[in-house]
């Protein structure tokens, strides 16, 4: 399988966009291209990867997410791979909305495993597609920001672009 990696600049650092051709396959930052590699060595098998462009209707998506229509993303298909309990929670990602948030535990409860919030947590960490499949909106239970794979700076800065309001630490 032909995969195109797509450099796209925006405010919080270059993202690299994978696709092939037509759906996205990864989303991450340039300087977590190792992890992304690897994350796509696991979910999309043998593929050679090469410098292209995605089409042109995802690029726009996320540049119009970036100036504020967050449901922009919601015209964007994926194709994670994964195991199947990984892609129900990517899948359960696309439904907190833009300015709202889950912990990790009610997002467990939401697909009906409310003793999973650690499951739940390991498959968000996991997810192949940032940004696009928003694992920022979810957030501790007491309401702090938890780890995000493209550093904490950059979950608050997507939250605030949002509209989220977050607590201040104490």
């Amino acid at each position: 399988m032909d995969l195109l990696l797509q450099r796209l600049p925006s405010p919080i650092g270059t993202i690299l966009l994978v696709s092939d051709g037509e759906t996205v396959r990864a989303v991450d930052f340039e300087d977590y291209e190792a992890r992304m590699r690897t994350l796509l060595r696991r979910y999309a098998g043998d593929h050679e990867l090469r410098e292209g462009r995605a089409p042109r209707a995802i690029t726009a998506a996320l540049k119009n997410y970036f100036s504020g229509d967050y449901d922009a993303l919601d015209s964007i298909r994926v194709e994670t791979g994964g195991t199947a309990f990984q892609q129900r929670v990517w899948r359960a990602l696309r439904d907190i909305p833009a300015g709202g948030t889950l912990s990790y535990g009610a997002l467990a409860a939401k697909l009906g495993m409310p003793k999973a919030s650690r499951a739940v947590g390991l498959a968000n960490g996991a997810n192949p597609i940032c940004i696009v499949l928003p694992c920022h909106r979810v957030i501790g239970a007491d309401g702090s920001l938890t780890g995000y794979g493209g550093g904490l700076p950059r979950k608050k800065w997507l939250l605030a672009h949002e509209g989220v309001r977050l607590k201040e630490a104490a």
